[in-house]
């Protein structure tokens, strides 16, 4: 009896536990938090991307530990539109986000952003800093408003720092903007970003004692123009030893609509209005942008310090992105707005958990692949409109395909990146081809010669073809 008795209270406690652990998984007490930083006109200029000259110890130490995607891209090379695709994990068109000013709210009605997928599943989903372009775009899908510091519209284009130092100056400057850059000696916090990097720490801080899991989205601006970081990370670099582009001729062959005018650098008041910057420009330019690469590496830091003291870092899959590349001098270039490697390519990596031995990546992949795996990573169904396919195999160590690609466009151009080859095809909206480039990356991994035109080329380049129209009429 007491034995028949005792194996009843056993089966109880077993069926009363197992209740109690599908509620909790009801709840979402079990998945995964997500943290997604986003960091802005960042290319792979970091140490752990083979950039030695660069200081960057707290993105290195979370690559140590994550996937490291060697071939990652943008969807277009411009921040709303490539934002707004990624986010909602539809491809860009001629038609559909193809500008800075693209909102995923108004370009792609109906479909449900990432966001919103994660808080209509039992997530608390918030953003901070730069996420989609406009903060107030898909907002619905936030569990809280989304914070910008000092947002009255679109901050960075109104220019919200103001640079410290001229505006302490009060000089007045013939155009809307100041210097392109800025070393003032001061403390972390007083640009955009070190207050974005303190509103995060404080909100994980909130988010852990919440029961449900959480979706972060921390977005930094720098290293977007203009090039202001505390003096301190400048003194990183000592100037003799920034080194200026080595291929900032145009391509051999390159048709001129691959080509731009940089217009966006040149509102600021110590860039010329046309024609190149003289070479102490161009250093100050380069130093610049790799001293606010160290700046945002410091806030990355703070946040991931703060995940870890908090014992949430085994418990948070931790995404760092960009939302393309940006150029410094190559093939003329500055800023990004093209169809070449230096704009299109970014970096990726994806933590699933510290304790995870470092993993390298070298199939391309597409930025719009985030959302399915980071659903499939949480346990969530996928939405039935997504066009990227999940990394999660990769992830999984999965032998990768030889024959992947990763499909981008900007302007008038689309462009396809193979393992070996990025093709890129420009085109006037009736469909008249205006140019094309191809660009044999085991060669010419600089992209400095356009070998289209040359018979050895012929079938590598119609498979390209065939695969970029297949692709873009999905």
């Amino acid at each position: 009896m007491a034995c028949h008795l005792q194996r009843t209270l056993i089966v109880a406690a077993l069926f009363f536990y197992g209740l109690v652990m599908t509620f909790r998984s009801a709840l979402g007490e079990e998945r995964p938090n997500v943290l997604f930083i986003s960091v802005d006109d960042l290319r792979p200029e970091l140490n752990c991307y083979g950039q030695e000259q660069i200081h960057s110890p707290n993105i290195d130490k979370l690559a140590s530990q994550s996937a490291l995607f060697e071939r990652a891209y943008c969807m277009v090379s411009v921040c709303g539109a490539s934002r707004a695709s990624m986010l909602t994990g539809i491809r860009p068109t001629p038609q559909r986000f193809t500008s800075w000013t693209a909102r995923a709210d108004e370009e792609a009605p109906g479909i449900v952003t990432m966001n919103a997928w994660f808080k209509n599943h039992g997530y608390h989903t918030v953003s901070l800093g730069k996420i989609f372009n406009d903060a107030d775009d898909s907002a619905a899908g936030w569990s809280t408003q989304p914070w910008r510091l000092n947002d009255e519209k679109w901050p960075w284009y109104a220019e919200p720092e103001n640079q410290l130092l001229h505006r302490k100056r009060g000089a007045q400057e013939p155009r809307n903007r100041g210097p392109a850059w800025e070393a003032a000696d001061v403390a972390d916090d007083a640009y955009l970003d070190g207050q974005t990097a303190i509103k995060a720490t404080a909100e994980l801080r909130r988010l852990a004692q919440r029961q449900e899991p959480f979706f972060l989205a921390v977005g930094f601006f720098k290293p977007h123009l203009p090039f202001n970081a505390p003096k301190k990370y400048w003194d990183l670099y000592p100037r003799e030893a920034i080194a200026l582009s080595e291929n900032a001729s145009a391509p051999r062959g390159a048709p001129r609509i691959s080509l731009h005018n940089w217009g966006e650098m040149r509102r600021y008041s110590n860039i010329p209005r046309k024609g190149a910057v003289d070479d102490e420009t161009a250093r100050s330019l380069i130093h610049g942008y790799f001293a606010c690469v160290s700046y945002i590496d410091a806030l990355v830091g703070q946040v991931l310090h703060e995940l870890e003291r908090l014992d949430l870092s085994d418990k948070t899959i931790v995404v760092l992105w960009s939302d393309h590349g940006w150029n410094l001098g190559e093939h003329t270039l500055w800023c990004k707005h093209s169809c070449y490697e230096t704009s299109m390519r970014i970096p990726l990596l994806v933590r699933l958990s510290k304790q995870r031995a470092a993993l390298r990546i070298v199939q391309p992949v597409e930025s719009i692949a985030l959302y399915p795996t980071l659903c499939e990573l949480a346990g969530l169904p996928l939405p039935e409109h997504l066009q990227g396919s999940s990394l999660v195999p990769l992830l999984n160590g999965s032998t990768e395909d030889a024959n992947a690609i990763a499909v981008g466009r900007y302007g008038q151009g689309d462009t396809i990146r193979s393992a070996q080859y990025r093709y890129t095809q420009y085109s006037r909206v009736d469909g008249k081809q205006l140019g094309e480039m191809l660009y044999d990356h085991e060669t010419d991994p600089d992209e400095n010669q356009n070998v289209s035109g040359k018979p050895s080329y012929g079938e590598a380049l119609q498979h390209l073809q065939k695969r970029l129209r297949e692709t873009t009429r999905k």
